[in-house]
């Protein structure tokens, strides 16, 4: 199971954050495969932690459904099942596009700096090949409209639904980066309909975005 050691350290405030943290971005980058048996005492001693906050680490990231635990036996990344892809993906778009409808209505101009700002850092790091941290501000992206939506059920069920799509947007995100810079392009439509309180256009962009990585996968199939 080999583990990158030269990998950025990020400050937390507790063992298990970090190890959560850490564990989690492997999942998502690959490092650690799908069906991959996991060794909680090789874990800890690369990301420098002992094996409690792993071992707590580990049944979070089940709850997630990232690993699955097998008592007495081992641990394992889950697999990847393709036939869920669309399963998770339609209810995904369906709630964002609800959300952004609302959003529309009830964004503030310093709102809509924030989105920009947001969608200028997601473009770099798809340039710069951080595909990672592109990943999370996509997510901060959309996760800033919900939350001007104000509708806290939406924003728990695609809490939900997004821990099991993260690794089939990271794939999408290693895409050519014209495939990729389409979405940030998107994301622009998406600001300009939401500052002109076009809740349709929002609506139908923000549909058209989520379910982009869909199609891309669909494709290579």
């Amino acid at each position: 199971m080999p583990i990158p050691s030269d990998y950025p350290k990020p400050t937390r405030s507790t063992a298990k954050d970090l190890a959560l943290s850490q564990l989690k971005k492997w999942i998502i980058e690959g490092t650690l495969q799908p069906d991959e048996k996991l060794n909680d005492a090789a874990l800890a001693a690369a990301i420098g932690v002992s094996r409690t906050p792993v071992r707590e680490a580990l049944q979070l990231l089940e709850a997630q459904g990232l690993v699955q635990m097998f008592p007495g036996k081992d641990t394992r990344v889950t697999t990847i099942d393709k036939d869920h892809i669309s399963k998770l993906y339609a209810p995904l778009g369906v709630l964002h596009a609800l959300a952004v409808e609302t959003a529309a209505q009830r964004i503030e101009p310093e709102q809509i700096q924030q989105l920009r700002e947001l969608n200028r850092l997601f473009t770099q790091s798809i340039k710069d090949k951080d595909l990672y941290q592109a990943l999370e501000y996509d997510e901060e992206f959309h996760n800033l409209i919900m939350e001007i939506g104000d509708n806290p059920y939406i924003v728990s069920f695609c809490s939900s639904l997004q821990i099991h799509i993260r690794r089939f947007k990271y794939f999408f995100l290693k895409q050519p980066l014209g495939q990729t810079l389409a979405a940030a392009e998107e994301h622009e439509q998406i600001i300009q309909a939401l500052e002109e309180h076009d809740s349709d256009t929002a609506s139908r962009i923000v549909k058209q975005n989520l379910l982009r990585p869909l199609a891309e996968f669909e494709q290579i199939l």
